[in-house]
């Protein structure tokens, strides 16, 4: 009888279409799944890292997961050399985020769109942004146009779904108010574009003289609704505003806040990229959130209409009733908030009412803002663009293995990368 024939050592054969309808199964939120599966052969780091297996990934699924928050808190009201400002990337999957230099210390989130961070620090300006890539580790520097603004980054392809943009052109957004030194209530709101193909910040579009004295609450990140950012401005008799900067028509103007007027909004209040694409406003008022949506009549009017009013006591557990609760972020192109009680975070689905706590944390109370990092991850191949590895000619097959290794770890179980700090899973509720 003649000798079996010898196994294989690579992957076993299979249709490639076969291969994808499997890989596509493979749920986002947890991308270590993905990752193991490059590590089989050549092939198969080929098919899940090429173009045609991303595009298809991103379309069965939808919307991208969230793969971590970026947690951004004070160390100080005035932070000197020794004590700099402090930014957590903290993973709710298995992936851990490709952090930045150690030099990069002091820089904080400012903003976290289509699979990119803007990361600053509002006390130095000098020191410029970063727009960072967490899934390969790119990190871009950009120098800062002015100081006390609000910056804001995004995809600048045109018709992108943003599934799989995150190494793609980008634009950041840079809006702010300047005011007059001798005049107190001469106040104009001006913007500013940074574009990929000029790498230059455009010039400022036509300014927006505004009464009274406002400031930006600049706690939260800008929020995108259409083609337009909205910030939240608070005037000096406490009325709110919001300042909507428009990108196809380079324009700023101002939309009145929800009613009733005159009530403090500040820091109980965000702003919301709602999942009907209209802009929200929720309000927190003791143990009551407040829920308005801006919506456009018949006429082409559009204005402010009252979508909910809940009682958190009844969705919430809350130990001390008589703590003020605070939002701290929410999810664009969604109907979910992230609210702050005595007891940690919890992220709250405003449709459903459904809730989950998110950060057990004691100290939450001293946080700015909890900023959601949602995106597809898929295998970055041989070449990382984060690492930029240049394979000399006759690399050995072990080396090359070795490299596809240290490329594919971007999506290792948690701890296996450095975080921008030390902030910790066991904070989190998963």
């Amino acid at each position: 009888m003649p000798p079996p024939p010898p196994t294989s050592a690579t992957a076993p054969s299979l249709p490639d279409e076969l291969l994808e309808e499997v890989f596509l199964r493979l749920p986002p939120e947890e991308p270590a799944l993905l990752s193991r599966a490059s590590f089989a052969s050549k092939f198969w780091l080929g098919l899940l890292s090429g173009p045609r297996f991303r595009r298809r990934y991103g379309e069965f699924h939808g919307a991208p997961p969230v793969l971590g928050f970026l947690c951004c808190r004070p160390c100080s009201i005035f932070p000197d050399e020794q004590e700099e400002p402090v930014a957590s990337f903290v993973s709710t999957t298995k992936f851990a985020a490709r952090a930045p230099n150690d030099d990069d210390r002091g820089y904080t989130p400012w903003d976290c769109r289509h699979g990119r961070v803007l990361l600053g620090n509002r006390y130095k300006h000098d020191m410029g942004l970063i727009v960072w890539n967490p899934i390969t580790g790119r990190r871009t520097k950009l120098k800062s146009p002015a100081r006390h603004w609000v910056a804001a980054v995004l995809c600048a392809v045109s018709g992108c779904d943003h599934r799989a943009c995150h190494e793609g052109p980008f634009r950041v957004v840079f809006v702010g108010l300047d005011r007059s030194d001798h005049d107190d209530d001469d106040c104009v709101a001006r913007a500013r574009v940074y574009s990929p193909e000029t790498a230059e910040w455009s010039e400022q579009c036509p300014g927006l003289h505004l009464t009274a004295d406002p400031f930006i609450v600049n706690q939260l990140p800008p929020v995108l609704v259409g083609n337009a950012f909205h910030l939240m401005l608070v005037h000096d008799d406490l009325r709110v505003g919001i300042l909507k900067y428009d990108l196809g028509l380079n324009c700023l103007s101002l939309i009145d806040g929800p009613p009733p007027e005159g009530f403090t909004i500040c820091p109980t209040a965000v702003l919301m990229a709602m999942a009907v694409g209209s802009l929200g406003f929720a309000h927190v008022d003791s143990l009551t959130l407040c829920l308005w949506s801006r919506q456009t009549g018949s006429d082409g009017a559009a204005s402010w209409a009252e979508r909910a009013i809940i009682d958190l006591k009844n969705h919430l557990p809350i130990q001390n009733p008589g703590i003020r609760l605070r939002p701290t972020g929410s999810v664009e192109g969604s109907d979910i908030i992230f609210v702050t009680t005595d007891l940690g975070i919890y992220e709250i689905n405003l449709k459903s009412l459904q809730w989950k706590k998110l950060w057990k944390r004691e100290n939450v109370r001293y946080f700015f803002a909890l900023i959601p990092y949602m995106s597809f991850y898929t295998p970055q191949g041989l070449q990382n663009d984060g690492d930029r590895k240049k394979l000399p000619e006759g690399t050995s097959a072990l080396q090359q293995t070795a490299v596809r290794a240290h490329d594919a770890v971007g999506a290792a179980p948690a701890g296996g990368l450095p975080r921008i700090t030390e902030a910790g899973e066991e904070d989190l509720e998963i």
